[in-house]
């Protein structure tokens, strides 16, 4: 019993289907939630009733709402802004008076200059960007479009539900799933390399495209890469290479270093995440296999997981849990609760790590991110075009990580019917590491 009240009652009450919550909501203002640079996200009106979010549409689905449910921060930090560690004689003060106390608030991890810079350089696309900081699992941004203004959700509720194609709640970055296009070349390059000692003495020649059991595979737009060695196809982007290779692994060692990679589980996280999906039968057609390799097939990604995946590869192959809330203060600033960086555990070993880290870096340095060279901080990442219809209209995708001296910052782009990720994703990434440095 001691246990459970000390380590577990916070938790129990927290949640969402504890009716505890409104008895608090009796006797306490909301408190107020707030970027790491304390700008005000979140407040209570002085009629301690009415919710107001002064950004509007720009946190829309980091920060949540109130009315019609919750969701963000809102939902998920709810208990504590609920809560009041004010003064012990003001608190008593307000009781006799039948007053209510002041909430504590939420002072999230979310930089309010790197948010704007994603969401503006996002742009009217819908899609999401999530940024993260690797050695800790800061989240430092988080943008999904389309979004709402949370002020006016219980105004335009009818319309919002009634809309059977409207997905403006749907938090992208972390409930998103979509097809990973060349971005999965990163977990595909992986296994090649575990498998393949030798894999430094990789050749192929591309052609534009390559048949298999009467399916056919063509690089983007038609591009005819010649002569490549393992690097120069990742740096290409090459789809037929990337097919050879897939057609070439362990299928059950494929599928077992995703499992392990987290996908077909719940992330490591306590925001509410949507679970990546990856299948791949040994009994397959091969044209099956090379979909996959390259990142088509039945394969389905959160933006926020590959954007783990990045964090763990600038990390050391360490991954921290990525988290929202830095800690919980009082009305005057006080802290009453830290929330410290967990790590989950190594996703890659070492010698992983760093092959993988110079593929990626070639990317940026002569392939289809070079965009993103040259700007006084090393990058490194892989850029996809992830089809979704039978139109093969695409995904702009850019998945990666940048640093300077012990800075860093890991990053998941991606826009929605953007197609190419070069065009569409690299140039969002490349505003959010420019707005991160410059700092």
């Amino acid at each position: 019993m001691v246990w459970f009240l000390v380590a577990k009652s916070d938790s129990v009450i927290n949640s969402s289907y504890n009716k505890r919550q409104e008895m608090y909501a009796e006797t306490v203002i909301r408190g107020d939630i707030l970027s790491a640079d304390g700008k005000v996200l979140a407040t209570t009106d002085d009629d301690g009733e009415t919710r107001e979010y002064p950004y509007e549409d720009l946190y829309a689905h980091a920060v949540g709402f109130t009315t019609n449910g919750k969701a963000g921060v809102e939902s998920q930090y709810n208990f504590y802004m609920l809560r009041s560690h004010s003064f012990i004689l003001k608190r008593i003060y307000h009781n006799l008076a039948g007053d209510k106390d002041q909430g504590d608030s939420v002072v999230t991890t979310l930089e309010s200059d790197l948010q704007e810079t994603a969401y503006d350089a996002l742009g009217g696309n819908d899609g999401a960007v999530i940024a993260i900081e690797p050695n800790t699992g800061k989240i430092l941004a988080m943008v999904s479009k389309p979004d709402f203004d949370p002020n006016t959700v219980a105004y335009d509720w009818d319309d919002i539900v009634n809309d059977e194609d409207s997905s403006v709640l749907l938090n992208r970055t972390t409930q998103g799933l979509y097809p990973p296009g060349s971005t999965f070349k990163i977990i595909t390059a992986l296994e090649y390399m575990r498998e393949n000692s030798n894999y430094n003495s990789f050749a192929y020649d591309c052609e534009g495209e390559i048949t298999r059991d009467d399916y056919t595979v063509h690089c983007y737009k038609g591009a005819v890469h010649g002569e490549e060695n393992l690097e120069e196809s990742f740096a290409h982007s090459c789809n037929t290479a990337f097919s050879t290779i897939g057609l070439s692994l362990n299928i059950k060692s494929l599928n077992s270093f995703c499992n392990d990679m987290l996908f077909n589980q719940a992330l490591p996280t306590g925001l509410k995440t949507a679970k990546s999906q990856f299948a791949l039968s040994e009994t397959e057609g091969q044209g099956k296999i090379m979909t996959t390799s390259i990142g088509q097939g039945d394969t389905l990604v959160s933006p926020i997981h590959m954007a783990m995946i990045a964090s763990a590869i600038c990390n050391d192959g360490v991954l921290c849990r990525p988290y929202i809330a830095d800690h919980i203060e009082n009305d005057t600033g006080t802290i009453v609760r830290r929330f410290d960086k967990q790590e989950y555990g190594k996703l890659l070993n070492k010698e992983d790590t760093q092959r993988i880290r110079s593929l990626m870096e070639a990317v940026t340095d002569y392939g289809t991110g070079s965009a993103l060279s040259g700007r006084g901080y090393d990058v490194a990442g892989k850029t996809g075009s992830a089809e979704y219809n039978e139109d093969k209209d695409s995904h702009g995708w850019f998945v990666g990580y940048a640093q300077d001296g012990e800075k860093q910052i890991a990053i998941a782009v991606i826009v929605e019917d953007g197609g190419s990720g070069s065009s569409s994703a690299v140039p969002v990434a490349g505003e959010v590491f420019d707005a991160y440095f410059d700092e």
